[in-house]
């Protein structure tokens, strides 16, 4: 809680101008009815001259105006409170924008090697629907806080006015309505909230897997099952939702019940007061009455803590994703004299030592890619091969061992600038929903359309695109569901052509493609590429036939 009230800073001043209205707001209605009990008593002193006044100057002060007052105190009221919440909420949206960026930059630090093995369902529940829950906490948590003090701390005050033992009956009043209530509810119902927000994640998983794999699940009528599987994690989420539910209600009949007998507490309280002489009529009459109207705060406190626990939970889950550390930490230092786009000169693979946990993949492995050669590395699936690509790219960091790229370690040069001396192919092309052109242009933004022309022909794939009917305008579809994998591969490699760097990572380029594309794609590669570094990685012996040299890579060993 205290790291996101942290987030609040360079709002605090709009915080602190909610707060006073809210303030404002709750004593113009709680005086609403004391000026009406005020009335009331000169009423009775009317009909009973004799009735024991302590407070007739006030009383006789107000009453010429009594009406126009409590008309006033209603419409400020109504303009304090508006003016309160959009104060409230100006603040919250504009904290959950913060905040969204902030977890897209943590994002981005923390791709690819962390999010790789995220539950990708539970990223996207974490993005949307637990940010947005945290515009509870902003918009109806912490001025509502700072409000109920503020307010009762003023009624306290004026109770005490009448009688000291009296505003200490009303502070144990609030104490237990604001305070003691929420956090006995508040720990029962904490973990529950968090069980909720992960599995509602999971749900959200389950999901979107379901459609992804939709194709699959009708092929193999598999549709029984899947519903099944989605029935099952619904009901456990309707079971803890129904379990809040009942906290809720829980919470709720404690509240009012303890409302109702502290409010006849300080009835009774007074009038034993009255009895001993302590306090005139208007002392029983004017405390019970200002105590009864001023629990709003503290019940507007006590009604938080069914929402809270889950948007904490969701607070948990966002802070634990900006407070995540990266595998790999970018190096920022633009200013570096290091250039391997312009002047490369190799890489070099020097004893690395690389695991995924506790699977080892490389061990003790060296290797010298000289420039201006197409380089294969042949193997079987699982020794090694896209690692190596991936750590070329420093999407991990090697555990032993060096890597070097134009005669720089990788850990110290700058990560734009590696990314530029750099270009990746991989096993799977992911398309954006957008057109073809704009598609291959992610490559190089700034790229005219006779760039974008020259890329595609060289990936074999401009005969087909000028054959649509939008040619380079049509849209591919979402995740590219309208086109063919080895089409989808091909603008991958139309990308790489599109970037130009002098080093080209090529992760089975051609595993999606026929003999007669892949022969064409190779021999673009051949030509294309003859002043540029390629490392080639395939399980074909059929893509070998161009590279220069050819390495055989077996569980992390290469000959």
């Amino acid at each position: 809680m205290l790291s996101l009230i942290g987030l609040v800073k360079p709002l605090i001043h709009i915080m602190i101008l909610a707060i006073l209205l809210g303030v404002a707001g709750f004593l113009c209605a709680i005086f609403l009815t004391v000026f009406a009990g005020q009335g009331f008593l000169h009423y009775l002193h009317l009909q009973n001259p004799n009735l024991q006044l302590m407070a007739k100057p006030v009383l006789n002060a107000i009453l010429p105006g009594l009406v126009y007052i409590l008309i006033l105190l209603a419409v400020l009221r109504g303009l304090f409170h508006y003016a309160e919440q959009y104060c409230n909420h100006f603040i919250a949206f504009k904290l959950l924008a913060i905040i969204r960026h902030k977890v897209f930059a943590a994002l981005r630090t923390l791709c690819p090697a962390k999010l790789e093995v995220r539950d990708k369902g539970n990223l996207v529940s974490l993005i949307t629907t637990d940010i947005e829950l945290l515009e509870v906490f902003y918009a109806h948590t912490l001025s509502p806080i700072a409000i109920a003090f503020f307010t009762c701390l003023i009624m306290l005050i004026f109770i005490g006015h009448y009688h000291i033992v009296a505003a200490a009956f009303a502070l144990c009043a609030y104490l237990t309505v604001g305070v003691v209530i929420p956090l006995a509810n508040g720990k029962r119902g904490g973990e529950k909230g968090m069980a909720f927000r992960s599995r509602f994640g999971e749900l959200n998983s389950f999901v979107l897997e379901s459609l992804r794999g939709l194709r699959e699940t009708i092929q193999y009528d598999d549709g029984e099952n899947r519903k099944n599987q989605m029935k099952v994690r619904s009901e456990e989420l309707i079971q803890i939702q129904n379990q809040l539910n009942r906290l809720e209600a829980d919470q709720r009949s404690k509240t009012h019940l303890i409302v109702l007998l502290f409010s006849l507490g300080m009835l009774f309280l007074c009038l034993a007061l009255y009895r001993r002489g302590l306090v005139g009529f208007d002392g029983v009459l004017i405390p019970t009455i200002a105590m009864m109207s001023s629990f709003g705060p503290v019940v507007a406190l006590s009604a938080l803590s069914n929402t809270l626990n889950q948007t904490l939970a969701s607070g948990e889950r966002v802070l634990s994703l900006l407070q995540e550390k990266p595998m790999v930490e970018e190096v920022d230092d633009e200013h570096s004299s290091w250039n391997g786009s312009e002047h490369f000169t190799g890489a070099t693979v020097n004893q690395v030592n690389f695991s995924y946990d506790h699977e080892e993949i490389l061990k003790d492995y060296s290797m010298d890619i000289r420039p201006n050669r197409i380089i294969g590395i042949h193997g079987v699936s699982g020794s090694g091969k896209s690692t190596l690509l991936k750590l070329l790219m420093r999407f991990w960091d090697v555990q032993q061992g060096t890597i070097q790229i134009a005669g720089e370690n990788i850990q110290n040069i700058p990560t734009k600038k590696l990314r530029d001396t750099e270009s990746y192919v991989t096993q799977e092309t992911h398309l954006f929903k957008d057109t073809i052109g704009n598609n291959i242009a992610i490559a190089k933004p700034e790229a005219t359309d006779k760039e974008i022309i020259e890329a595609a022909k060289k990936a074999s794939l401009h005969d087909f695109i000028s054959q649509l009917p939008k040619a380079y305008d049509t849209p591919v579809g979402e995740l590219g569901e309208s086109l063919s994998g080895g089409e989808a591969q091909r603008i991958g490699i139309a990308r790489a052509f599109l970037h130009d760097a002098p080093f080209i990572l090529l992760d089975e380029p051609t595993s999606n493609l026929d003999s007669l594309n892949e022969g064409i794609i190779l021999k673009s590669v051949k030509e294309s590429c003859a002043k540029k570094t390629v490392l080639l990685i395939s399980h074909r012996k059929s893509t070998m036939t161009v590279a220069d040299e050819v390495y055989t890579m077996d569980q992390g060993r290469i000959s």
